[in-house]
């Protein structure tokens, strides 16, 4: 069950990082990393008792700059806004401190429900220290060693109980799509050529939309739903270099939509943070359709289109099955060639492929190339079928999921999109052991 988002809070060195990889290594992480991808870890889809929420980790913002109190008063603010729940992590061996009693008081001002991780108990006769942080006005105060993982079980029991449950806003045979990307390369202008209209407010200032706004229209006889991701909430110095905190709010679009547009600026060169940001849709098994905006403000010729493309794919190795869309939001040009690409990946998205051609196409494949040796033994796949779809999910019958090397499992995803027309949609691999 999709339960709602929980903050953590906290002072410096009271261990609010240890106590989110604690809870992001018990399991509990079900998000995986993308190769060739490298980002701060902010975030974290976290599973408990078949419960499953969004944790933050607002010690991945950064504040440069900024005042000691002010960077804590701005992490309570951020968590606040984007919370159900907050965590509010203090060290438990020193008890309570006029920066405990401040965060609080910000904390006190919200509605939203606040539990109380005393950390660094660790040995029993810091026990009776978690006494004096009732005070703080809190209901519930948990002892925990983040360390050894003491007291996590019984916090995380309280944590599922009190959050809100969450359904997914969905339509009805609708396809619905998100746009993502770095600040300032024309996201809401972009969504208002899709629309038509001057649905989003358009600045050249980053970080204008202030949240995700769901547009549902109908074109060529096709319900759409556009989802625009929100930029920082905020202006001032403690929001200026909270960029990281936006990325959160984009993986909240990203999982009420089908299809994802990652959007570039034609007139930059492809930055590292275009990449991690790409990879977002990567890791909640998305459709994804890469679009560069601005074409019309890059200097060009013939040639143009297809080495941008080349350099596209040489930086998004990631998503080399992704399409490349060229478009121009300011003048409208070639926005109409988006939903034509928008409702193909979605189509390969929902793709549902017949079993004895899907059989065939793997025999095939093996036959042309066989499993490289694992062991004195290679895979052997017996029998294959469709599991789900969006996106298309594979099973496979093997002698052994061990002997899968991943250049293998990458060549049979090819011969299957070869095969079925998969562009712009990711596809799963189960392996189940089966006697021969």
């Amino acid at each position: 069950m999709k339960r709602g988002t929980v903050a953590i809070v906290g002072r410096p060195n009271v261990g609010k990082s240890s106590v989110f990889n604690r809870l992001a290594g018990q399991k509990l992480a079900i998000t995986d990393d993308v190769s060739g991808i490298t980002r701060d870890r902010l975030y974290s889809k976290c599973e408990w008792l078949d419960q499953e929420f969004d944790l933050i980790d607002t010690g991945g913002i950064e504040l440069s700059n900024v005042p000691f109190m002010e960077e804590i008063r701005a992490q309570a603010t951020l968590a606040i806004d984007e919370a159900d729940l907050i965590i509010f992590v203090v060290d438990g061996r020193v008890g309570v401190t006029k920066e405990d009693e401040d965060v609080m008081n910000i904390l006190h001002r919200s509605t939203k429900p606040v539990v109380v991780a005393a950390n660094k108990i660790d040995d029993l006769k810091f026990m009776d220290n978690i006494y004096e942080f009732y005070n703080l006005g809190v209901e519930e105060v948990f002892a925990i060693s983040a360390l050894h993982g003491i007291g996590f079980g019984d916090m995380l029991d309280y944590i599922v109980s009190v959050l809100p449950e969450k359904k997914l806003k969905r339509y009805e045979n609708t396809i619905e799509f998100c746009l993502i990307g770095q600040p300032n390369v024309g996201k809401s202008s972009l969504t208002n050529a899709i629309l038509g209209t001057e649905r989003v407010i358009v600045s050249d200032i980053p970080g204008t939309t202030r949240d995700a706004i769901d547009t549902p229209f109908v074109r060529d006889g096709e319900n759409y739903v556009v989802i625009d991701t929100a930029g920082i909430r905020k202006q001032g110095k403690i929001y200026e270099n909270a960029e990281k905190y936006s990325v959160l709010r984009a993986m909240k679009a990203i999982e009420r939509s089908s299809i994802v547009l990652v959007v570039l600026d034609g007139t930059k060169s492809v930055e590292e943070q275009d990449k991690r940001i790409a990879g977002l849709p990567i890791e909640q098994n998305k459709g994804v359709i890469i679009v560069v905006n601005k074409w019309d403000a890059v200097k060009k010729d013939e040639k143009s289109m297809k080495e941008y493309e080349e350099k596209i794919r040489a930086q998004f190795v990631f998503l080399n099955y992704a399409p490349i869309a060229f478009v121009s939001a300011l003048k409208n040009e070639r926005v109409h060639l988006l939903f034509e690409q928008i409702k193909q990946v979605y189509e390969n998205y929902s793709r549902r492929v017949p079993t004895n051609i899907l059989n065939d196409v793997i025999l095939d494949a093996t036959i042309a190339n066989q499993a490289p040796i694992f062991n004195g033994d290679r895979l052997r796949i017996m029998y294959s079928t469709q599991a789900s779809t969006c996106p298309p999910a594979f099973v496979l019958f093997v002698n052994d999921p061990n002997y899968m090397h991943f250049s293998y499992k990458r060549y049979l995803e090819n011969k299957i999109r070869e095969a079925f027309i998969l562009d712009g949609t990711p596809i799963q691999f189960i392996l189940r052991k089966r006697e021969e």
